[in-house]
């Protein structure tokens, strides 16, 4: 008979080696495992760049699934089973940590299949999400912008929308939003500050987070010597880009926004109260389109009365936000209008230039000279397309 020493001995050296046998099972097992698997998934992408397993909205029985920033694998696989599309959230998170997959998850609009493995329903959410790319024109007004991500593919509530653009205080972690004045009577608070540029939105991106992506925009174009420049100026953030917005609308030319700005500058600084009113075209034309209508380089008296803080032919200096989005060159000419520019007035020559003068009876004459082209075959932009606005100045 054995030693007992020699018995425990041997049974440590028995469990030493059956563990030792499990240890390298368990590594073949999972080496093995790991490369079926990548091959698995190597040619599941395979698939997919063909188009033969790419699911879409319009993939035949495809179900949405949207994960929500945060969401972590627990609250997927909650949601997964709530959709139906798993059965057993417990293997789901469990096959998910041996799969390496958990904190790959996008967030995002993903389209799944309720026949899919729970493999392959994991590789799938690891996908770039279902996303619509869209280009926003430089002059869009609010209004517009919110069709053209609608016309984009892009689901979201209007009023939802509305909500955010209203409420500065759920992002006033951007500096120029800290510094917006509420001013009575300006239709949304964030109007002017959706930058105009192309840009790619999950489907179901959340209002918060579209608005987000443009003030991201905004405030890498809205560099530190345009405070400093805006303060020389004696002027708000927000009153740089109300008048960059009148200017963006009155012209598409870079060199005439320069002396529009000027012309701007020049009434909002003179002794004389009464030059105060800018009497831009583009803040009626603003107004009627309010109102359903369509924007011309002719008004009527009614459109030119219309009651509203917008109106600049009815109130002086700027009106209390800006009329539409504008793009860089706008926001630059506000800034730094042509200097030594002694113009007061400017009207549309019809043909997308700007005829500028320096006293009323110049002003009159080039209305009398370029009117007859405001409506022969003038374009006026509306901030949808690419071409020349031609507003008019007749303060």
């Amino acid at each position: 008979m054995l030693p007992k020493k020699v018995k425990i001995a041997l049974r440590i050296l028995i469990a030493l080696v059956l563990l030792f046998s499990f240890t390298v099972a368990g590594v073949i097992f999972g080496y093995n495992y790991v490369i079926s698997q990548q091959q698995r998934f190597d040619s599941l992408q395979q698939r997919i760049d063909s188009g033969e397993l790419l699911i879409t909205a319009e993939t035949e029985g495809a179900m949405p699934l949207v994960i929500k920033t945060g969401m972590d694998t627990s609250d997927i696989a909650d949601t997964l089973f709530a959709e139906g599309i798993i059965s057993n959230t417990f293997i789901f998170s469990l096959m998910s940590k041996v799969n390496g997959f958990d904190g790959a998850y996008v967030a995002g609009t993903h389209y799944l299949l309720p026949s899919m493995s729970y493999d392959e329903i994991m590789y799938y959410l690891t996908l770039e999400p279902a996303s619509v790319q869209v280009t926003i024109p430089e002059g869009s007004t609010y209004i517009e912008v919110k069709k053209l991500l609608h016309d984009a593919g892009i689901n979201f509530d209007d009023a939802e929308f509305d909500s955010c653009m209203n409420s500065p205080n759920l992002f006033v972690d951007y500096e120029f939003v800290s510094q917006i004045e509420l001013k009575e009577g300006r239709d949304y608070i964030l109007a002017g500050y959706l930058y105009p540029d192309t840009y790619t939105f999950d489907i179901n991106a959340s209002p918060e987070s579209i608005i987000r992506k443009f003030l991201s925009n905004m405030q890498n174009k809205l560099y530190d010597e345009y405070y400093e420049r805006a303060e020389r100026l004696g002027m708000s953030i927000d009153e740089v880009m109300t008048m960059a917005s009148i200017i963006q609308k009155e012209s598409g030319r870079p060199t005439d926004m320069m002396y529009i700005s000027a012309v701007f500058h020049n009434r909002l600084n003179s002794d004389d109260m009464s030059m105060h009113y800018l009497s831009s075209s583009a803040t009626i034309n603003y107004l009627v389109q309010v109102q359903g209508g369509e924007p011309s380089l002719m008004h009527t008296d009614a459109e030119v009365n219309i009651s509203s803080p917008y109106n600049t032919y009815l109130n002086p200096g700027l009106p209390p936000g800006p009329i539409c989005m504008p793009g860089l060159d706008a926001i630059s000419a506000a800034l730094y209008p042509e200097p030594n520019c002694n113009y007061w007035y400017f009207c549309a020559t019809g043909d997308g230039g700007t005829a500028f003068a320096v006293t009323l009876s110049e002003h009159e004459n080039n209305i009398a000279t370029y009117s007859p082209n405001w409506t022969v075959g003038a374009e006026v932009s509306t901030g949808m397309e690419e071409d020349d606005y031609e507003g008019d100045e007749e303060g």
